[in-house]
């Protein structure tokens, strides 16, 4: 197995390429397409980038893997897909997600089932790539849709936890919940200590390198809201309690009108050209709830 990340600096995202170089098969996860929402131009020179290392070891890619549906990011799952005959796979929590933000920007012609992605996971699920197994845990709670992808000694977590010093995710957004991501994370707190958690996110200051990867023993002992000995009753009030001082992410009208869609965009209108919406004066909750 070999795992190649590259950091995204202007969402703070890892994107990670996972091989298995005696079959030449390979799977991304967590692909982040670069949006400025100012211009409305999307950038898929990152993306290349990850291709083009993937072309010159002479990998194929089988899989794009997303660990859920991303608020801070527009995932490149469709250009890859596109570009390499990948298929797409994610949480099956994923069809409330959809029903949920296809309601938030009047999305009446998508289909909420999921079918824009070739495959979605649930719990115990295995992805074969050449000679690896891809186990799939069920990790909801920053999300509903969220999963967690492990292979050996690695556990790909998405954002269910990022390096101590950064916590855990956020639990407000629709389908959120902070004791559902209290169970999720002791289940990853219960796998070998020694397992390589491949992370997200990090957000390093100044001159510091983004954190891609840390232990089970090291965010059990380190993690400044989850550790060994927090009590669930104390992390949901600690959490909750975060998260409503929180702002939402820069990118997220932006991000879900494409993730939802497994990483297309919404068809174009009578003049050819795509648009993404924007809800004027509206609140997400308001118009999830039909307010």
């Amino acid at each position: 197995m070999q795992i190649n990340s590259f950091y995204e600096p202007d969402s703070g995202t890892w994107t990670h390429l996972l091989a298995e170089p005696a079959s030449k098969s390979a799977a991304i996860i967590d692909p982040v397409w670069v949006f400025d929402p100012v211009s409305g131009i999307a950038d898929s020179a990152f993306i290349e980038e990850v291709l083009e290392v993937a072309n010159q070891a002479g990998w194929r890619i089988e899989w794009v893997l997303e660990t859920h549906a991303h608020a801070d990011h527009l995932t490149a799952a469709d250009l890859v897909k596109q570009r390499t005959g990948a298929k797409t796979a994610c949480g099956r929590g994923i069809c409330a997600v959809q029903e949920n933000f296809s309601k938030v920007f009047n999305m009446s012609n998508v289909q909420t089932d999921g079918s824009q992605f070739d495959r979605l996971l649930a719990e115990g699920d295995i992805i074969n790539l050449g000679g690896l197994q891809i186990r799939v845990m069920e990790t909801p709670g920053h999300t509903g849709d969220s999963v967690t992808y492990l292979v050996e000694d690695a556990a790909f977590v998405g954002d269910t936890l990022f390096a101590p010093a950064f916590g855990t995710a956020r639990c407000d957004f629709p389908g959120g919940d902070a004791g559902q991501l209290y169970d999720s994370i002791r289940k990853i707190y219960a796998l070998p200590q020694d397992t390589r958690i491949f992370l997200c996110h990090d957000y390093p200051k100044g001159e510091e390198d983004p954190i891609r990867q840390i232990t089970v023993a090291q965010s059990l002992a380190e993690n400044i809201h989850l550790r060994n000995e927090t009590s669930r009753e104390e992390y949901i009030a600690m959490r909750n309690g975060r998260d409503s001082q929180l702002g939402l992410p820069r990118l997220i009208l932006p991000s879900l009108q494409v993730n939802i869609l497994a990483g297309a965009t919404p068809e174009p209108e009578v003049n050819g050209v795509t648009y993404l919406r924007t809800p004027f004066n509206q609140s997400i909750a308001d118009l999830i709830k039909g307010v």
